[in-house]
């Protein structure tokens, strides 16, 4: 049975509490008067945001993707669902090019977060779903740098889909066996959605268990704005934020074999005598080391994008996020628009951050 609440009556006096007995030395330091209330208020306050002050110097401390030393503020709304962004300090004297449309964030590995850009509402994202199902198969299947990975064999519905004439795929043969890192650079690179399902099926058996697993991870990493319906990208119902795909993507690119894959400039195809280039127009220019775009017309135009910048002698990854660009229109239209966008960034950041660095 549940408990049932005791309720004195209403003449007894209640035994004094933790908290009434505080009310009365507080009482007695400040003295009854009108005052009183407000005076109360004033000091609980200070004695929040004393502990809640260090917390924020104890996380600048630590480095990594946070600024030693930087205080608390936003350029744009916060992510929807999560904690107010944390931006470095050296953001506020970089004059950005943000998109005028859609959002977007950024981060360099080391100072901190450039900023984040527009309403962070759940999008559609496309293609750049792929980078969950990549970060998903190789935590399941970890695999080192250069290294093959594990042996696949492709099923015959993954072949029968490489024709496909409604969506991105990627050739393979029925009954072929194939590498870890040739199915995952099938995926990411021409953005073969048949392979996305390939591998989803290999690892969890099928799709919907492992949208299950890709749910779970992106919950583990704070991903509070993003929900996953599918394993590809091709439903519109997988939406999510910039500063949510920012998290991922900072999270994946610890990963070697990631780097390595989202890196790569063309794959051929196995046993098809197809090669096939990275979707991702920027990659090998202005530093671009990858990672994954996407585009539909409810999603418009999508682009994980990740860059180099040396800065006082340290080379710098630069992370950044342009979702939702030219949504409605054609997905050639979009692509381009996610492309000019973020190549602005890009070109602006890297001329711009060693000397942010030095002002800040």
């Amino acid at each position: 049975m549940p408990d049932t609440p005791t309720v004195p009556a209403p003449d007894a006096t209640p035994a004094p509490t933790a908290g009434s007995d505080f009310r009365r030395r507080v009482r007695s330091c400040f003295g009854p008067g009108p005052g009183f209330r407000s005076r109360l208020r004033f000091r609980l306050r200070r004695s929040v945001l004393v502990p809640l002050t260090a917390a924020v110097v104890l996380v600048a401390g630590t480095g990594g993707w946070y600024a030693a030393g930087g205080g608390r503020s936003t350029v744009g709304p916060a992510p929807a669902g999560g904690p107010e962004e944390v931006v470095a300090p050296l953001a506020r004297s970089m004059q950005l090019p943000w998109p005028r449309e859609g959002q977007a964030s950024v981060a360099v590995e080391g100072i901190g977060s450039l900023g984040t850009r527009g309403e962070q509402k759940p999008v559609p994202i496309a293609s750049v779903t792929k980078v969950m199902t990549a970060y998903v198969i190789l935590k399941d299947h970890p695999m080192r740098a250069d290294a093959p990975g594990a042996t696949v064999v492709a099923d015959r519905r993954a072949a029968d889909e490489s024709y496909s004439s409604v969506e991105t795929t990627a050739p393979v043969l029925a009954g072929r066996e194939y590498t870890q890192r040739r199915l995952l650079e099938l995926m990411m690179v021409p953005s073969g959605n048949n392979v996305a399902r390939l591998l989803a099926r290999w690892d969890a058996g099928d799709e919907k268990a492992f949208v299950a697993k890709m749910n779970r991870a992106a919950a583990g990493l704070g991903m509070r704005a993003t929900t996953y319906t599918g394993v590809s990208g091709m439903e519109a119902s997988t939406r999510s934020t910039a500063a949510d795909q920012l998290r991922l993507a900072r999270a994946a690119m610890k990963d070697p074999a990631f780097r390595q894959v989202v890196a790569t400039a063309s794959v051929t195809a196995p046993g098809a005598g197809a090669t096939f280039r990275n979707t991702n127009k920027l990659l090998g220019r202005d530093g671009v080391i990858g990672l994954k775009t996407g585009s539909s017309t409810p999603a418009g135009g999508n682009l994980v994008w990740a860059t180099t910048q040396e800065v006082a002698g340290v080379s710098r990854l630069v992370l950044g996020v342009v979702l939702h660009q030219r949504a409605g229109t054609t997905p050639a239209e979009g692509s381009a628009a996610a492309h000019e966008a973020s190549r602005a960034l890009i070109t602006a950041i890297r001329a711009d951050l060693p000397a942010a660095v030095n002002r800040a």
